[in-house]
């Protein structure tokens, strides 16, 4: 499936903020927001005109793509599942993108950034029920336990994780076995336990126009 490859810090800095891309870096005076304040292009430090209403919506619509690795056509099927949903479209829409294996290793603390999530889970080393999966973009469910195949276990990788993952901040709706490094989905993510506020109102009424 195809999927952005360009430098993620450019997206952070069309944003106007960081989008916590690439992990602990984006902490680091390394960061580019830090580094460099105006938008990617040779025009960036150009006065910009004013953004209209539709502009806006369109905006925050690209900023939930970027922070999730989602490319449109699969950012508008989750929408299109949302809509058919009964209750707020906005909220649902960003449980799906939550409810990615990728962002859900993300959240366990099994990766320091969405996209390392997303490699973690294509090379195959996370197991969910005791199952090797390699679709990041799987959608956990109530009760699904998240593993680590024995090939991973002998990885650095996965070494330098158990030293390491005492210190990741949870959310709640998920648990952690932190001796045998295996998460569980207690409940469905609520609007609360999203880090980065998205504007899902915004977004809706993008798709509605």
């Amino acid at each position: 499936m195809a999927r952005y490859t360009g430098p993620k810090c450019r997206l952070c800095r069309r944003a106007g903020e960081k989008l916590f891309l690439k992990g602990e870096r984006c902490l680091t005076p390394k960061c580019a927001v830090e580094k460099r304040t105006g938008p990617p292009g040779d025009h960036g430090m150009a006065r910009r005109r004013r953004v209209s209403e539709h502009g806006l919506r369109m905006r925050e619509k690209n900023r939930a793509k970027a922070i999730y690795g989602v490319l449109e056509r699969q950012f508008r099927k989750y929408f299109e599942v949302a809509s058919r949903k009964p209750g707020q479209t906005g909220q649902y829409l960003l449980q799906i993108l939550e409810r990615r294996l990728d962002s859900t290793l993300f959240r366990l603390g099994f990766a320091e950034s969405r996209a390392q999530a997303r490699q973690v889970v294509r090379h195959g080393q996370i197991t969910v029920n005791g199952k090797k999966l390699n679709i990041p973009s799987y959608q956990v469910e109530v009760g699904d336990v998240i593993g680590w195949t024995d090939h991973a276990k002998k990885s650095k990788y996965y070494k330098a994780l158990t030293e390491d993952i005492h210190r990741k901040p949870m959310p709640k709706w998920l648990t952690m076995d932190a001796q045998a490094v295996t998460g569980k989905v207690e409940s469905l993510p609520q609007p609360s336990d999203m880090d980065l506020k998205i504007e899902d109102r915004m977004i809706v009424e993008y798709y509605a126009r």
